[in-house]
């Protein structure tokens, strides 16, 4: 069976491989941003602070700036799936939830979690004792975008089985399952090592599914006449 249909006609072909490209660089463009940022900034620590920490001080517009592009780059992704998949079974859903993902990054970006554990330097350590509304639509934000992105994975899986395609299927439900494992550990709000470094290999398998995709997406596409 073949892996997703593919409209006809250049200009369409062209603006296409433009939108997947967006999600293919998604993820590298997350995680080279937050690494450089984890092992620069003074104070943070990459094995007890979320990366959403970054966002506050007088840097913290680098973190913002860093969910508002990829949050963009993530919805030019799913639109591109989503012209590739028009038409197929999970060719709607599937796309459409990796595009709520892209929202709830810029989400994120807009409103700006709580200092705290320490950082910025000069924050108290643990967790403030009140969160302040913001924080609280970080949070929400995160928390759609997450789940989105997990039943993404499921409903891609999905289809790749009914597809008889077993490697993809069991490929796009493992990322799903170790992201929510990896979700579930962060959001306790625990800053232990083992939780922060179990949501880090999370986030880089979950985007890493994310550019796989895309690439696979391209890589059957007719190459683009004018």
């Amino acid at each position: 069976m073949t892996f997703f249909f593919v409209r006809r006609g250049g200009r369409s072909t062209r603006i296409t491989r433009v939108l997947l490209t967006g999600g293919t660089v998604a993820g590298p463009v997350y995680v080279v941003a937050a690494l450089a940022q984890g092992l620069t900034r003074p104070g943070f620590d990459l094995l007890h602070h979320d990366v959403s920490l970054l966002s506050n001080g007088d840097l913290g517009w680098i973190q913002i700036a860093n969910f508002l592009v990829t949050g963009l780059l993530v919805i030019a992704g799913a639109a591109g799936m989503r012209q590739v998949r028009q038409g197929n079974p999970g060719g709607t859903w599937g796309p459409a939830l990796i595009g709520v993902f892209g929202l709830g990054l810029i989400g994120a970006g807009v409103f700006v979690a709580d200092p705290m554990n320490g950082f910025p330097p000069g924050t108290p350590a643990g967790m403030p004792a009140t969160l302040s509304w913001h924080s609280g639509l970080h949070l929400l934000c995160a928390a759609v975008g997450f789940l989105s992105l997990i039943a993404a994975c499921l409903v891609s899986g999905r289809r790749f089985f009914a597809l008889r395609q077993w490697a993809w299927g069991a490929y796009s439900v493992a990322t799903g399952v170790i992201f929510f494992a990896a979700f579930a550990g962060v959001a306790t709000g625990s800053a232990q090592a083992l939780i922060v470094i179990g949501f880090w290999i999370g986030v880089v398998l979950a985007f890493a599914w994310i550019s796989v995709i895309a690439v696979r997406l391209m890589a059957g596409m007719p190459v683009a006449r004018s």
